[in-house]
């Protein structure tokens, strides 16, 4: 897989210290990291979020050592402050910041493109097309961090990080070498009087790097002298690019871009001498295409320039191949041909619901109860449970960003102080980034809920380590850092900790919560359903069920639909019970 192959190239290029947060499609860069750490003596890490993945990276590459950060795009505007000074102030052993940009978007909530990013930065961004280039283009980001004395952003896609190839790896990979060790330095101080004298070096550097990128092999420029047509296509959309020509039988000259910025100057004049009209081709921001006009208007050449400017080329959404065919032939002036089959129906719609026996579903469920007759408000996070919005929970009716939830309500009661308002987040995201919003409401006295769903894991991104769990991302032992003493210690003195299995003692707890005055936790803490044994399942008695809808209707389980108008159980049951102990009739039973 792509991630995989990055974190292979990682280990040959002689990476030192890995850190990361989990974020699709990330995850399993750090994740193939971390396995291999112990054999080959290098240190990972999965740290509480993208800003502290990113410090700890930089001050491992400060002390000589060649390090790694990993995150989504998403996670990037977490560790956009360490990245900005970065810029400035540089680094010593090469730092690789690894971004997955998730155009779609598939898993995130943002659409965002790390190379407007990179350009934000002055960084220079590889943009890989598959995963055997990812591989090649991470080890090869280590040695021009380390040329130019910058972080260096590799920018795969989601097609790439889970695309799969055949990938030849070598038989033996070299350990790292020791670091050179952290030097004393004003340099690495950054006061504003080294801001205004390193941002000119900063622009120096990107000047340099133009020069270096213009002889990188990942760019590539296929003549074709039957044709006037030049297209550049961007990374991944160069496969499609290559297979909507071939589909199509369309000629035309093709320039590979794998480093998208800074855009080297000669592949693209070159292309130019060929072309006297040019397509730009790229996902998301026209990133490339204003730097090839750019690049054209400064050569006064006349060639004409199509891509998301004239709106040929959109900048939403995600390609494909057909998407990429229909557009070719637009610019060819050549009429789509009709599908050759018409009758192919729709792919049926599977909108994403809780797990069968997912402990969130009943912490749902209980505040819901206990908020029966109010209009109290139920602020969302990211993770798993931002799935309490899909009816029929219909628990979250505002999602913003990591650790939002808590601050966003804590917003709410100063506009509407006579509302109740309840924030929910995982134990992953509260160590993420809720713990400084809960001591932003416990200070300023917000009068919020905060309900912290603990299932012991990192669930949503394939069930990766926190600072709860008491192991580290290498499976060594770690100190468990238990989320009840640290709320305490933030100054919350109503604090409740419950098995939402429990109906009734965790709804007390939920109902004495929102009574409260201030700010109240409740931590609803039960593993996640994908972690433990599934149970003896539950079955209804058709003779006792009065088919009330309830256990339908209420709790939204994928284990219990209905057949010939009735509820039923199917096999997906996991045997959590939740259903028996809200079915009025008692019809519910193993």
């Amino acid at each position: 897989m792509g991630n995989e192959a990055i974190a292979y190239g990682a280990v040959e290029a002689g990476v030192q210290v890995a850190a990361a947060y989990p974020g699709t499609p990330s995850s399993e860069i750090l994740g193939t990291l971390s396995s291999m750490a112990g054999e080959h003596g290098f240190y990972a890490e999965w740290s509480v979020n993208e800003k502290a993945a990113l410090e700890t990276a930089a001050g491992a590459s400060i002390a000589g050592a060649r390090s790694l950060a990993a995150m989504k795009q998403v996670g990037l505007n977490v560790a956009s402050d360490p990245l900005m000074s970065l810029a400035y102030i540089g680094v010593k052993g090469g730092l690789v910041l690894v971004v997955a940009d998730d155009p779609g978007p598939h898993s995130s909530q943002t659409e965002q493109d790390t190379r407007k990013f990179a350009q934000f930065a002055k960084l220079p961004v590889l943009d890989p097309s598959n995963p055997a280039e990812a591989r090649e283009m991470i080890k090869y980001a280590f040695e021009l961090s380390e040329k130019l004395l910058l972080p260096v952003i590799l920018r795969p896609t989601t097609r790439t990080c889970h695309a799969c190839q055949d990938v030849e790896l070598p038989d033996n990979i070299r350990e790292p070498l020791p670091p050179a060790g952290f030097t004393k330095s004003n340099d690495w101080v950054i006061f504003p009087s080294l801001s205004a004298r390193k941002h000119v070096w900063l622009n120096k550097q990107q000047e340099a790097a133009r020069d270096i990128l213009g002889s990188s092999t990942f760019n590539s420029l296929e003549i074709d002298n039957n044709s006037t047509v030049g297209i550049v296509a961007c990374g991944l959309s160069y496969n499609y690019v290559r297979e909507a020509l071939k589909l199509t039988g369309l000629k035309a000259s093709v320039l590979k871009i794998g480093t998208p910025y800074p855009l080297p100057a000669g592949p693209v004049l070159e292309l130019f001498k060929h072309a006297e009209r040019v397509l730009v081709i790229e996902e998301q921001e026209p990133v490339v295409e204003d730097q090839v006009i750019s690049l054209a208007w400064q050569h006064r050449l006349e060639s004409r320039i199509s891509g998301k400017h004239d709106r040929l080329v959109p900048r939403e959404g995600e390609f494909n191949v057909d998407k990429i065919k229909a557009i070719i032939e637009k610019y060819f002036g050549r009429e789509a041909a009709p599908a050759e089959d018409e009758t192919i129906p729709a792919l049926p719609l599977r909108t994403p619901i809780l797990c069968a026996g997912c402990p969130h579903r009943a912490s749902f469920y209980i505040f819901k109860e206990a908020a029966r007759g109010t209009d109290a408000v139920f602020t969302g996070d990211i993770g798993c449970y931002t799935l309490g919005a899909i009816p029929p929970l219909n628990a979250v009716d505002t999602c913003l960003c990591m650790g939002a939830s808590i601050t966003m309500a804590a917003g709410l009661h100063r506009a509407e102080p006579g509302r109740r308002h309840v924030a929910f987040l995982g134990d992953s995201t509260f160590f993420h980034s809720g713990v400084t919003g809960l001591i932003n409401a416990v200070y300023n006295r917000a009068d919020i809920t905060v309900v912290i769903l603990d299932n012991r894991t990192t669930a949503m991104t394939g069930h990766q380590t926190h600072p709860g769990m008491g192991k580290t991302a290498m499976a060594e032992e770690a100190a468990r850092v238990d989320i009840a003493s640290l709320v305490k210690a933030c100054g919350v003195d109503f604090v409740r900790e419950v098995d939402p299995f429990d109906l009734a003692a965790a709804g007390e707890a939920a109902k004495a919560a929102m009574d409260h005055s201030g700010t109240s936790v409740v931590i609803m803490r039960r593993d996640c359903a994908a972690l433990v044994k599934k149970e003896q399942p539950y079955s209804i008695s058709s003779d006792d069920c009065v088919n009330c809808g309830a256990c339908v209707e209420d709790l939204g389980c994928p284990a219990i639909g209905r057949r010939d108008g009735l509820p039923v159980i199917n096999s997906n049951c996991a045997g959590c019970g939740v259903c028996s102990r809200i079915c009025p009739a008692k019809a519910i039973r193993r």
